[in-house]
């Protein structure tokens, strides 16, 4: 058997992220076509990668119906305007749908059955609210499996807070400012928008361009968070403020494999080291990161020291506030979200992964001195995902 390929992020793009719902600047627009935009804008700043040579699409999204039906890779490749003989497929596990697109495609190359893949995600959450149309099986409740916690994602959150007394309400908050802090300081810096691709929307007032995210509220405050709603129970410490939104939006990452980076002279902007997904309780699935991690960290023989920089999907702050706490880091650790996060940008649920993964290689190229990455985040019904990454740019001794 030939040896093992090296895997490479080469670039990612992705859409301004808008509001879900009939006010949202998405709200005409289809959600495939998001993704081909997406995929589009990556594939028009990478000229040098061969449209023929793709070996595979994989597109994530959650709702898999209407505009995020019908083998989501697939008819996202034809209306990209990639030749007929470039195959695809759609991929689900919920918000990191865009990641396990990354780590299934970066299977393939490892084994040599890809040289070069397109990995991605969508949803929009205002044509398609989360759960709508599923069937939970019967059984899920009858026979104790899960309960009905752990099919509200609010109230998973609420049991984190319960299990954790010392993650207080005001930590979350607090962190939740740090987020719109961080992510305004993000675009002040011009750190965000060059990994945007603009997107033609029609609203009430007629055409437009969407060019910046939608959801951020950089004039957040302390007082301001703590007097918002806790819809999920009465005297509970989730809020809106402190949790991700509903939202629409695609992302689009280009992978290779390190033959084929030679071949095509590409210089990618992340290596990838492993990978790991891990189980735990559904109705506590923001602690999902913490096995996931602890598992890639083995897999890679590194420890929670050896990472530079985290990217962690904000879903609520308590679930990150977990995983830091478990690792004896704190709350605000300069390596944690440098951008912000989901709290503040949002998160449109199967493209969330490869947000991260943008935001943490555009990181790696202003910090030479780093050299592992982290992107991981918690998946609904229990269940964690992270992925370990080389900074192609590390100035260290080798």
């Amino acid at each position: 058997m030939a040896e093992q390929s090296e895997i490479f992020f080469v670039d990612g793009m992705r859409t301004p992220f808008g509001r879900a719902g009939e006010k949202g600047m998405y709200w005409n627009t289809r959600a495939d076509d998001l993704v081909v935009k997406a995929m589009m804008g990556v594939l028009e700043r990478n000229p040098q990668v061969p449209k023929d040579q793709i070996d595979d699409v994989a597109i994530a999204a959650t709702t898999q119906t209407g505009d995020q039906g019908l083998t989501l890779g697939r008819t996202a490749a034809l209306l990209a305007g990639l030749p007929r003989s470039v195959p695809g497929f759609a991929i689900d596990r919920m918000c990191a749908g865009a990641m396990t697109a990354v780590t299934t495609t970066a299977g393939g190359i490892a084994m040599g059955a890809y040289d070069l893949v397109i990995a991605g995600g969508v949803e929009h959450m205002g044509h398609h609210p989360m759960g709508q149309g599923v069937d939970p099986n019967p059984r899920f409740l009858a026979e104790k499996l899960v309960s009905m916690d752990a099919l509200n994602m609010g109230n998973t959150a609420e049991r984190i807070h319960d299990r954790f007394p010392h993650l207080t309400k005001e930590r979350a908050d607090r962190f939740a400012l740090g987020s719109q802090q961080k992510l305004a300081a993000a675009y002040e810096a011009g750190n965000i928008q060059p990994d945007l691709v603009p997107v033609a929307i029609k609203t009430e007032a007629g055409w437009g361009l969407a060019t910046r995210d939608e959801a951020p509220r950089p004039d957040t405050t302390m007082e301001g968070l703590a007097g918002l709603k806790t819809p999920f129970r009465p005297h509970g410490r989730v809020t809106a403020g402190n949790s991700s939104g509903l939202n629409d939006g695609a992302t689009a990452a280009i992978l290779a494999s390190g033959a084929m980076v030679k071949k095509l002279g590409l210089t990618p902007r992340m290596r990838m080291v492993t990978f790991a997904f891990a189980g735990v309780e559904p109705e506590i699935m923001g602690l999902g990161p913490v096995p996931s991690t602890e598992k890639a960290l083995r897999k890679a023989g590194l420890t929670i020291d050896d990472i530079g920089l985290f990217d962690l999907n904000e879903a609520f702050a308590v679930q990150v506030l977990s995983l830091l706490d478990h690792f004896g880091i704190a709350d605000d650790d300069p390596r944690v979200n440098l951008y912000g996060g989901a709290i503040a940008v949002g998160h449109p649920l199967a493209s969330t992964g490869v947000r991260l993964m943008i935001q943490l290689a555009r990181q790696f190229e202003q910090r030479p001195d780093v050299r592992y990455g982290i992107t991981a985040m918690c998946v609904g019904l229990g269940q964690g995902g992270t992925v370990i990454w080389e900074n192609p740019n590390w100035k260290g001794k080798r």
